[in-house]
């Protein structure tokens, strides 16, 4: 309606010729709408007016070019270390707080403040160390001040008082130096246009439409062009009172610059005394409210008054979502808020890229770990640069390469990160974004032409200010000049802007009017936004001088609130009313005012989201045919399965019949349990099979073992040269580097790993300190497989099945009475020992898999069985097999055996268990096959914490 009546009071005055006016807005976005209301009001061919910004204007009067921010806070900086003489301020230190000089800079300008005057005054402020001459008001704004920098007091104080002596002298420098290069932060340039009093102006006629708050350079501009201007104020009777600060500005400028409309018309200026349906909605969440965002459109056909409806973020993070949650059969739809470039895959990229040229390199292995390669080769556009990138990623991480150089592939080509090197850097960052532009554009995607180009020019213009000189800069200041950038720098949708529903931020409903409006996240913070004091120059300093303080922050904010809804019919407010994390679940403050002044009624309504949350109940699965047929492709039960299905049946199901495999995407160097486990194994066994006697080993050889570190097999056997600390590099290199066998050469350890190694070092000497009191003995083999058949019977059903595994060591003892038995030896390098049962029941009993460890003593009594009976290579004798656990971890004792004991007695003989064990083992074999019998969950729940699958059934 606002434009409408300034349409035809332009067309009432000049015509539908207007090449000689000039119409002037606070904003871009109005300008096409009344370029729309002057064609329908005209209904014939028309010269439309010039439009342009405030902006626009003082540009086309200077000669001066406004500097990219990244310039200004360069220049900036030269100017502090030339006037201060700080040459320990670093650009990365300095960027921070240069930036809020340079706001206030531009705030004192705007302003046309004295800043000679204006400095002093600070300056004097400070050279007191006394404060009791200032009121309690005056030391509260300075503690307020103070609180802007995150620094000891005595620092601040120090720091900052050379700051403040000089911030004239800086002031008088940066813009000499800004003026020699022809260029100005605006500020600047417009308080230069004014003060030079030399305007041209090109039109006859300027209509200056929808202004509010105007700082002293837009007063004075305004006050010469009187003559040949008219001024067009909105606003509405209600907020026009004296107190409402809705109206503090447009009350001050009526009188100096009075309205080209008439001021008495009602229909256009007396709106908000009308009833209107408000409704203030809370939500738990803000992906609650965008989802409100559907039912609000098609309640009442809202969606089908196209432009006249408008969907306003106070917070315009919420955009991504707000898009996602548009009904799919709206055809129009204008989104005026720009996509965050922050969002796209080509930041999320360009930031891989750095980080693995930085944390990602090794400069040790002179390589990149493959923890930040599996980073990059995974991103969706890098097949944009890397031919089957997927092949490489699965081959890289197959054959564990966790350091990866160029002779993989040109992408992992090193550039160094240093001051001098930098430049190098960013060239290779700026031609693969190319590169990722030029292979995809294919696809016509518009966001990602869009985002690759903006990313391209945002990493060029860095680059040519670092090599003009303007930007000194090392990798650190790079990195957080970019995030800066990247954050800061959106993606223009385009479309059509006078039709469809309207998506866009507060500032952009400035002088539009809607019927209907949905206004998200209105919450204290987000409306009024940024209402900080955040500056160098002390509040009550900044209101002398009539600079912009938190009171014209909030009237500002205020006339936004109570313009947007002064003519729509409808609006409804939504606000978070969580208060997790930093929110505080409160409302607008200019909700609470409408609540309390506002004569007509507001309905309050709480937004639930009509459904339950899901709770993924941990499912018994019944044995149908398919699950059936997946049991009987089992060709053998390993210890590791039983312990699996008696722990839990559903764990067992997951893992054996569904297939899914637990996650082992370790793409990193370092160690966990299961891998230091098999580094263990590896050594001991390469100890026992290149340092020590095959046949019988003594007291004499562990000893020499233990005092040189080197082999004791005689020179025929071809091992001389291996050592002790050979055959853990050796177990390494195999089980961390998946390489060869007798690779004499591996990548060096790190830190941590090298932590390990000295572990390994220190179980190995334990174990070999054990074996000292058993000596003389024999170590048979290592890591070799034993099995057997056993028959079962399920539901009268007869079934021959093999079980089996691996044992990690058999080895001979000769006993006092000099027979000898067989010892059946697991390692175990954990801190959780088995601990003693009762009975083989008690094996098999599930409740003692937890708290005793019994699926331990479960697979060392099995291949003990086996190895007693069934093995014909190395127990043909079948002699007495004795099971033993061996926790390195607790076997410092000298009385310490690993020899299983049951029922207080150890297991000399393990074939005296036999039959009950098999019994045992034949019932949960047999429930396996039953089909009678689901696949349960366990019912202890402690078991479910480390479980591989506990999301899969909810627990």
């Amino acid at each position: 309606m606002f434009l409408k009546e300034v349409a035809k009071d332009l067309l009432n005055k000049y015509g539908v010729d207007m090449t000689d006016v000039a119409v002037v807005f606070p904003n871009k976005r109005a300008a096409l709408f009344l370029n729309n209301e002057l064609a329908q009001l005209a209904n014939k061919p028309m010269w439309s007016p010039s439009y342009m910004t405030i902006s626009d204007f003082f540009r086309q009067q200077s000669s001066l070019t406004v500097a990219d921010p990244i310039k200004s806070v360069c220049d900036l900086y030269q100017s502090y270390i030339e006037e201060t003489g700080n040459l320990t301020e670093t650009l990365d230190q300095f960027y921070g707080w240069g930036q809020l000089l340079l706001s206030d800079y531009d705030d004192l300008d705007k302003n046309m403040a004295d800043a000679s005057m204006l400095f002093s005054n600070i300056s004097n402020l400070r050279e007191f160390d006394d404060v009791s001459y200032l009121t309690d008001e005056q030391k509260a704004e300075l503690h307020r001040f103070f609180a802007n920098f995150e620094d000891n007091p005595e620092g601040i104080r120090e720091r900052f008082i050379a700051l403040w002596s000089n911030l004239n002298n800086i002031y008088i420098n940066f813009k000499q130096r800004l003026k020699n290069q022809g260029l100005a932060y605006e500020g600047m340039m417009y308080r230069d246009v004014i003060e030079k009093n030399n305007i041209k102006t090109q039109y006859k006629h300027y209509a200056f439409v929808g202004f509010n708050v105007l700082q002293k350079v837009e007063q004075v501009l305004f006050d010469r062009l009187k003559d040949k201007a008219a001024f067009y104020w909105d606003y509405d009777y209600y907020y026009m009172k004296k107190g409402n600060e809705a109206g503090n500005y447009i009350r001050k400028w009526l009188d100096q610059f009075p309205n080209a409309l008439q001021n008495d018309n009602e229909i256009l200026y007396d709106n908000l005394k009308r009833e209107k349906d408000i409704n203030f909605i809370s939500a738990s969440t803000e992906d609650l409210q965008a989802r409100y965002i559907t039912k609000w459109l098609r309640e009442d056909n809202r969606y089908e008054d196209g432009k006249r409806t408008a969907i306003v973020m106070c917070d315009e993070h919420l955009l991504h979502t707000v898009i996602h949650c548009i009904p799919e059969n709206m055809r129009k739809l204008n989104v005026t808020t720009g996509y965050p470039l922050q969002q796209t895959p080509v930041a999320s990229f360009v930031t891989q890229l750095i980080a693995l040229q930085t944390e990602g390199y090794s400069a040790q292995e002179k390589a990149f770990r493959l923890h930040y390669v599996n980073r990059v080769l995974r991103h969706p556009y890098c097949k944009y640069i890397v031919t089957q990138s997927t092949e490489l990623l699965n081959t890289l991480n197959k054959e564990k390469r966790f350091y990866i150089t160029a002779d993989v592939n040109s992408l992992f080509t090193h550039y160094s990160v240093d001051k001098q090197h930098l430049p190098e850097l960013i060239t290779w960052i700026i031609k693969i974004v190319r590169s990722i532009g030029v292979n995809g554009a294919t696809n016509k995607d518009p966001l990602f032409v869009e985002s690759t180009f903006r990313m391209y020019t945002l990493l060029t213009r860095v680059l040519e200010l670092m090599k003009s000189g303007d930007l000194d800069t090392d990798i650190i200041i790079f990195r957080r000049l970019l995030s800066e950038l990247i954050s800061s720098t959106s993606i223009p949708f385009h479309g059509e802007p006078a039709s469809g529903v309207q998506v866009m931020g507060i500032l952009e409903t400035r002088n539009l009017d809607f019927d209907h409006v949905l206004v998200l996240s209105c919450n204290e913070g987000n409306m009024p936004k940024g209402v900080d004091d955040a500056s160098f120059i002390p509040h009550l300093i900044r209101k002398a001088y009539g600079l912009t303080t938190i009171d014209n922050k909030v009237s500002i904010y205020s006339y936004y609130f109570h313009e947007l809804i002064q003519r729509a019919q409808d609006i409804t407010f939504l606000y978070n009313s969580s208060t997790q994390g930093s929110k505080t679940g409160e409302m607008s403050r200019f909700m609470l005012q409408l609540m309390t002044e506002w004569n007509h009624p507001i309905h309050r309504l709480k937004l639930q989201a009509g459904q339950n949350t899901m709770q993924i109940e941990a499912e018994i699965i019944q044995k149908e045919q398919g699950v059936l047929k997946k049991i009987d492709e089992i060709k053998r039960f390993s210890p590791t399965a039983i312990n699996t299905y008696m722990r839990c049946q559903l764990m067992f199901y997951f893992k054996y019949i569904a297939g899914i495999a637990e996650l082992n995407d370790i793409d990193e160097d370092d160690i966990d349990g299961r891998l230091f486990g098999n580094i263990f194994h590896r050594s001991a066994q390469l100890m026992y099979e290149k340092l020590l006697p095959r046949e019988i080993i003594t007291a004499k050889d562990i000893d020499n073992l233990l005092k040189t570190g080197k082999s004791t097999q005689p020179i025929t056997s071809g091992n001389t040269g291996w050592t002790l600390e050979g055959v853990i590099d050796d177990a390494f290199a195999t089980e961390l580097f998946n390489l060869s066998s007798g690779t004499k050469k591996h990548p060096k350890l790190n830190g941590l790993q090298l932590i390990n190694k000295e572990v390994v070092n220190k179980y190995l000497r334990q174990l070999l300190k054990i074996d000292r009191r058993l000596t003389p003995l024999r170590v048979i083999s290592h890591e070799f497989d034993v099995r057997r058949n056993i028959t079962i019977k399920s539901r009268g059903i007869e079934k021959t099945v093999e079980v089996g595994g691996r044992i990690d060591r058999l080895d001979e003892v000769f006993s006092n009475n000099k027979t000898t038995y067989l010892r059946v030896v697991d390692y175990k390098t954990g801190s959780k020992k088995a601990e003693e049962l009762k009975s083989i029941q008690d094996v098999f009993d599930s409740k003692n898999i937890r708290t005793k460890k019994s699926d331990y003593t479960m697979q060392a009594l099995l291949y003990s069985l086996i190895e007693a009976k069934y093995d014909n290579i190395h127990n043909p004798y079948h002699k007495p097999v004795s099971p033993a656990l061996l926790f390195i971890q607790h076997a410092g004792g000298n009385d310490y055996t690993p020899v299983i004991s049951m029922a207080g007695e150890k297991i000399t003989d393990v074939t005296v268990y036999e039959e009950d064990f098999m019994k045992e083992l034949s019932t949960k074999l047999a429930e396996i096959y039953d089909p009678e019998i689901p696949f349960s969950p366990t019912v202890d729940l402690k078991i479910c914490e480390y479980c591989p699958y506990k999301q899969l059934c909810g627990r």
